[in-house]
């Protein structure tokens, strides 16, 4: 089984490693940028993204994209908000037997499309799935033991993916409630970005708790409304995801929040919850579910709050039952 590997940042790179060690396969590594991706082959390390961690034997870093019209399994790990151009300028090289699976987690903005809703439209016909799940990228490439979900509407597809990314350190499991996982990944950011930002303010240990756990409890309230299954949100892709981001300087969201947090500048790099937050609090909206959490992070990336008057507003909030 060969495995293909469009988007040569951190994640995809984490990938190629874990797909060319459980295939054995040659596993190219596709990225946009002739120049980098000859630089990568050359040195055999993505120094820009993943740093003094070796690629595969494996791996093949390139720029062509018709190095994946022969795979049977093609990850894209590109973000969310280009998932639909990458995926259209692909379209004619992917076979139909092929499963096309999303390794990004977010919310489409306009379309408030989720990433297998965005794969569905772009790659019309074909067989999908999702990834996600607590997974740091330089914990995966360095074979650090990791646990994920797997989802697809089509079981067996979902367990041909398990099969061809599992190793001894890398163990998927299949699940077929693809929205569910796909809504996990998108709202854990969102939500790591206020704990984040609680623990930058210097609010205590306490705080950083209420806030991850009724973070999760609006996570709940949209996934009832979307149909996701109560026990794909306890999950690896659910609580799972949202423990690991919500707890780590190595998540890139609660690294922003505890920048905001401390008033300080935004790190450099990008955090996925931040560009989901705006189509997260819409799609919720649209759906008739409150997420107060999210929606105070919308308002202070926004610029329209600071983030000592958001916490004021979330403490003053009516008193209600917990469940």
């Amino acid at each position: 089984m060969k495995v293909a590997v469009v988007g040569a940042g951190a994640w995809g790179t984490a990938l190629a490693n874990v797909a060319a060690e459980a295939t054995g396969e040659l596993t190219p590594l596709i990225g946009r940028d002739p120049g980098r991706m000859a630089e990568i082959a050359r040195d055999r390390t993505n120094a820009a993204r993943l740093p003094n961690i070796p690629l595969h034997k494996g791996v093949y870093p390139t720029a062509d994209k018709t190095t994946l019209a022969d795979a049977g399994v093609v990850l894209m790990v590109v973000p969310t908000q280009t998932l639909r151009a990458v995926a259209t300028e692909i379209a004619a090289l992917v076979s139909p037997e092929s499963v096309v699976v999303s390794g990004c987690k977010g919310v489409e903005k306009g379309t408030l499309a989720l990433p297998h809703i965005v794969l569905e439209e772009a790659l019309p016909g074909s067989r999908r799935a999702l990834l996600s799940g607590p997974s740091f990228a330089e914990d995966v490439a360095l074979g650090l033991p990791t646990a994920v979900t797997l989802a697809s509407a089509d079981e067996a597809a979902a367990a041909l993916v398990c099969e061809a990314l599992a190793t001894r350190s890398f163990r998927p499991y299949r699940s077929t409630d693809i929205v569910g996982a796909a809504l996990g990944g998108a709202a854990k950011n969102v939500l790591a970005i206020a704990a984040g930002a609680v623990a930058g303010r210097g609010l205590g240990a306490s705080a950083v708790a209420a806030m991850v756990a009724r973070g999760f409890a609006e996570l709940g309230r949209l996934g009832l409304a979307l149909g996701a299954r109560p026990e794909t949100l306890a999950g690896l892709s659910g609580l799972g995801d949202l423990v690991l981001t919500a707890s780590s300087t190595q998540s890139r969201n609660f690294s922003l929040g505890l920048a905001l947090g401390r008033g300080e500048p935004p790190p450099n790099k990008l955090a996925e919850g931040a560009a989901t937050v705006e189509a997260l609090v819409a799609l919720a909206a649209e759906h008739g579910v409150e997420m107060p959490i999210s929606t105070a992070v919308a308002e202070v990336l926004a610029g329209r709050v600071s983030v000592g008057a958001a916490v004021a507003g979330l403490l003053a909030r009516p008193l209600k039952s917990e469940i």
